[in-house]
C-alpha cells in the first residue's frame, strides 16, 4: 500500500474510534444534544476516553500496533452495526445563507492549505523533537519506562497518547492529522455555541478569525498540542454554559471529564478545571442550591484523566508536578536553577527588545516570538465592547482565565486557547453591521493566506508558506522532502547511521528525536544532563576545575562528624565543592565505603566531592542559601586537626564555615576563617571529563559549531580522546574513545 494510505487510516481511524467511545458515553448518560453538536461533544469525550485507553495500554506494555488497530476496527464496526453514529436530536438554529456562504467560501481555501500540510512529512521544532520523539519511544519499548534524563517526559501526555494510536500505523504524519482534526472541530464547535447561544452569524465571523489565524494553522497542522488543548478549553466552556441554562444533571460527569482531560493534555491548562468547578459551585452557591452532590461529581470525573500523569510523576520522579515545583518536591532529576533559568527564559525570549513589542510581534512580525496571529488581532481590544451584551462578558471572563498562563510564556502560540473567546468578542461587536463583520473578515483571510503573509512579517516567522501536495501524497518521498527541508533531519539520520544501537549522545542542542531510536541526552532537559554538561565544561572552562583550596585549622579533636556549611545568599553564583579531605597532621584520613555522605541541597550527588576526579563536583544547582552544606559521618570517632576543600572559581560570593560533632552528639563550630591558596591547574583535564562521561555510558558527543567549545574539539580532538566521525549542517558528530 502507498505511504499515504496508511498516514490518512492511521489518523481516521484514530478519529473514528474516538468517535465511537464518544457516541457510547453519550448515549450512556443519554444526553440531549443538538445533531450538529452531538459529533463535536462525541469527539471531545471519545479523544479523552481513547487517551485514558491508551495510557493503560502503555502502563501494561500493550503498546503495539496490532492492539490499537484491533481495537480500533473492532469498536467502530460495533458502533457502524449498531448505528451509533446516526443523527438524532433537535437541530441548532439556522444560519443565514449569506454567513453559510461566507463560512465556506473562506474556510475551504484554508481547510484546503492545512489538510496538505497536515500530511505532508512532520519537520515541526517541538513535534519531531519531544511530542513524537516520546511517543516513538514508548512504541519501540511498547509502554512506558522511568524516562530521568528528559523533562519533557515528566510532562502529562493526554493528547500525546492520541498521537500514539494513529503514530504506531501511519507513523509522524498520521499524529499531525489527529492534530488537524481538531484544528477542523475548533471553527465548528465555535459556531454551534453561537448557534444555539442566538448570535449565528457573530459565531461564523469569529469561527474565521480562529481558523485562519496564522499560527492556528500552523500549529494545529504539526505534531503540536496547542490547538487541540483550546479546543478543550473552549468545549468545557460550552458545556458549562449548556449546563447553566439546562442545569441537567447528567451533563457535570462528562464536563468533569474533559475539564480533567484539559490539565492531561497540558499542565497550563488545569484552568480547564478551575473554571467548571468555580463556575459551577458559584451558581449554586447564589442561587442557595445544595451544591455539594453536583461539585462532587464535576470533581471526580475530573480527578479521573488527571491522577494517571500525577502518579506516575509521583512513582518515578518523586515530584507529582514535575518539571515544576522542585523545591517543594527535591528530587534527584530536575535541578530548581534549571525551572528557574527556565521560567525566566520563558518570558523573556532573546531577541525581544521590550515588552511593549509584544503586541507586533504576535500579530504582524512572528520571528522573536515564534508565529503570529495576524494584524486582526490588533484590534482584539475591540471586543471589550461586547461587555453589555451577558454572553461577552462569558467570554471574556473565559479567556482572560484560560490566556492567564501566556505570562509564564510569550510565546505567540500560548495565546491559542485564548484566541476563540477574543474573536468571538470581537465578532460580537462587528456583527452589530453585517459588511463590516464580513468585510473584516475578508480582509482576515486575504491577511492570513501564506503569501500574502510574506510580505509583512518577518521572513523567519513560523508560518505555513506553501501548500505541499507532492510531499503530503508521498509523490516525492519523505526523506528526499525532509533532507532539503529541515537543518535538522539529517542530523538524526546522521546519529542513527554513525552510532550503534542503544548508544546516548550528548548534546546542547535538541535533535529530531522521532526519526532516530538512539538516546538524545539535551544538557538542559535533566539533572543528570547537566551534569554531563559540566563535567564536559571542566576541560574547556578555566573556572570550573579545582583551583582553589580552602583549609580549615583546628585544635586536634576526636570527631564523629564534619561538615562545611555555606552562609551567605544571593546569585548567581552556586555552592560547588570538587573535592573534601580529612586530615590529623599531614596524613589524610583514607576514604572508607562506611562513610556517610551528606549534602544539602543535592544529597544523590555528594559522591562526587569524594571521588578524587578533577572533572567532578558536587554542586548546589540553585543560588547560593545560608544552610547549605556537605558533611562527612565517620563510622567511629577519629582525631582531626585540619579539613581542606578543592573548588572551582566560580563561586565568588560563597562564604564557608566547618563544624565538627563531638562523640557526644553536641556540633561545636571549629573554624569560619579559611586560609584560601591557589592550585595549579590539574592536567589532562579533557581526557578525565572523557572518562567520567564513558563512566556514565555516554561515549557520543555532538558539539554544533555555535556551541561554546566547538572549536576546542575541533582542534583538540586528540586531547579529548575523541574521534571526528561525520558533520551535517554544522553539527559535527564524535566518539569518545
Amino acid at each position: 500500500m502507498p505511504q499515504a494510505f496508511y498516514i490518512l487510516y492511521g489518523a481516521v481511524l484514530t478519529v473514528a474510534a474516538a468517535l465511537t467511545l464518544g457516541y457510547l458515553v453519550l448515549r450512556g448518560l443519554g444526553l440531549r444534544l443538538c445533531r450538529e453538536e452531538r459529533p463535536l461533544f462525541a469527539l471531545a469525550v471519545g479523544a479523552a476516553c481513547l487517551s485514558q485507553l491508551v495510557f493503560v495500554a502503555v502502563t501494561v506494555g500493550l503498546a503495539r500496533k496490532g492492539v490499537f488497530q484491533t481495537f480500533g476496527l473492532a469498536v467502530v464496526a460495533l458502533a457502524l452495526w449498531r448505528r451509533w453514529f446516526r443523527a438524532d436530536g433537535d437541530s441548532l438554529p439556522p444560519l443565514p445563507t449569506f454567513w453559510k456562504r461566507l463560512l465556506v467560501l473562506l474556510g475551504l481555501p484554508f481547510l484546503f492549505l492545512y489538510f496538505f500540510n497536515a500530511m505532508a512529512p512532520e519537520m515541526s521544532p517541538d513535534g519531531s523533537t519531544y511530542h513524537l520523539g516520546l511517543v516513538s519511544r514508548y512504541l519501540r519499548n511498547r509502554g512506558f519506562e522511568p524516562i530521568t534524563t528528559n523533562m519533557y517526559a515528566n510532562l502529562s501526555q493526554g493528547i500525546e497518547m492520541l498521537y500514539l494510536f494513529a503514530f504506531s500505523i501511519g507513523r509522524h504524519s498520521a499524529a499531525a492529522l489527529v492534530h488537524f482534526a481538531f484544528l477542523v472541530a475548533l471553527p465548528l464547535s465555535m459556531v454551534c455555541y453561537a448557534r444555539r447561544f442566538g448570535f449565528g452569524p457573530a459565531g461564523v465571523v469569529a469561527a474565521l478569525f480562529a481558523f485562519l489565524s496564522p499560527v492556528v494553522g500552523q500549529d494545529g497542522t504539526t505534531a503540536y498540542i496547542d490547538v487541540a488543548t483550546a479546543w478543550f478549553l473552549f468545549m468545557v466552556f460550552y458545556l458549562v454554559q449548556i449546563w447553566d441554562r439546562e442545569r441537567a444533571p447528567r451533563l457535570l460527569p462528562i464536563t468533569g471529564l474533559l475539564a480533567g482531560f484539559c490539565y492531561a493534555a497540558k499542565y497550563t491548562a488545569f484552568l480547564g478545571a478551575v473554571y467548571a468547578l468555580g463556575f459551577v459551585s458559584w451558581k449554586l452557591w447564589r442561587e442557595k442550591q445544595r451544591a455539594l452532590r453536583s461539585v462532587a461529581t464535576l470533581a471526580l470525573c475530573a480527578a479521573v484523566p488527571v491522577i494517571p500523569w500525577v502518579a506516575k510523576n509521583w512513582i518515578w520522579l518523586n515530584n507529582p508536578f514535575s518539571p515544576f515545583l522542585n523545591r517543594y518536591f527535591p528530587n534527584p532529576y530536575v535541578h530548581v536553577s534549571f525551572e528557574q533559568e527556565y521560567l525566566h527564559h520563558m518570558r523573556n525570549y532573546i531577541g525581544l527588545k521590550s515588552h511593549w513589542d509584544i503586541p507586533l510581534e504576535v500579530t504582524v512580525r512572528g520571528a522573536v516570538l515564534c508565529g503570529l496571529l495576524g494584524p486582526l488581532f490588533l484590534l482584539a481590544p475591540l471586543g471589550l465592547g461586547a461587555l453589555g451584551h451577558p454572553a461577552g462578558r462569558r467570554l471574556l471572563a473565559a479567556g482572560l482565565l484560560f490566556g492567564l498562563p501566556y505570562a509564564s510564556n510569550i510565546g505567540t502560540r500560548f495565546l491559542i486557547p485564548a484566541v476563540p473567546f477574543v474573536s468571538l468578542a470581537m465578532a460580537l461587536v462587528l456583527t452589530r453591521r453585517r459588511a463590516l463583520a464580513a468585510g473584516f473578515a475578508v480582509a482576515h483571510a486575504i491577511a492570513s493566506w501564506p503569501d500574502v503573509v510574506n510580505l509583512y512579517c518577518d521572513p523567519n516567522a513560523w508560518r505555513l508558506t506553501k501548500i505541499p501536495v507532492r510531499q503530503a501524497l508521498r509523490l516525492e518521498s519523505e526523506e528526499s522532502w525532509l533532507t532539503r527541508r529541515s537543518l535538522f533531519y539529517p542530523i538524526a539520520r546522521m546519529i542513527e547511521d554513525m552510532t550503534p544501537p542503544g548508544a546516548r549522545i550528548l548534546t546542547f542542542n535538541q535533535v529530531p528525536d522521532a526519526y532516530t531510536t538512539r538516546e538524545i541526552l539535551v544538557v538542559y532537559q535533566s539533572a543528570f544532563n547537566a551534569v554531563l554538561g559540566d563535567i564536559l565544561w571542566h576541560g574547556i572552562i578555566p573556572e570550573y576545575p579545582p583551583q582553589r583550596q580552602l583549609t580549615f585549622r583546628f585544635q586536634a579533636l576526636e570527631l564523629a562528624a564534619v561538615r562545611v556549611v555555606q552562609t551567605n545568599r544571593g546569585g548567581p553564583d552556586h555552592f560547588s565543592v570538587g573535592e573534601m579531605r580529612l586530615f590529623h597532621g599531614e596524613r589524610e584520613l583514607a576514604r572508607r565505603p562506611l562513610w556517610r555522605l551528606r549534602a544539602r541541597p543535592k544529597p544523590w550527588d555528594v559522591q562526587m566531592a569524594f571521588d578524587n576526579s578533577p572533572a567532578t563536583r558536587w554542586r548546589s544547582w540553585q543560588v547560593l542559601e545560608p544552610g547549605m552544606f556537605v558533611e562527612v559521618q565517620l563510622p567511629r570517632p577519629a582525631t582531626l586537626d585540619r579539613v581542606t576543600l578543592e573548588c572551582s572559581r566560580d563561586q565568588y560570593r560563597t562564604r564557608v564555615r566547618l563544624e565538627g560533632r563531638l562523640p557526644s552528639g553536641e556540633w561545636r563550630r571549629l573554624d569560619d576563617d579559611p586560609d584560601v591558596a591557589e592550585l595549579p591547574p590539574p592536567l589532562g583535564l579533557r581526557r578525565a571529563a572523557a572518562c567520567e562521561l564513558k563512566r556514565r555510558n555516554v561515549r557520543y558527543v555532538l558539539i554544533w559549531d555555535e556551541d561554546f567549545g566547538a572549536e576546542d574539539f575541533r582542534k583538540n580532538a586528540v586531547l579529548w580522546g575523541a574521534t571526528f566521525l561525520a558533520e551535517r549542517n554544522g553539527a559535527r558528530l564524535y566518539r569518545l574513545d
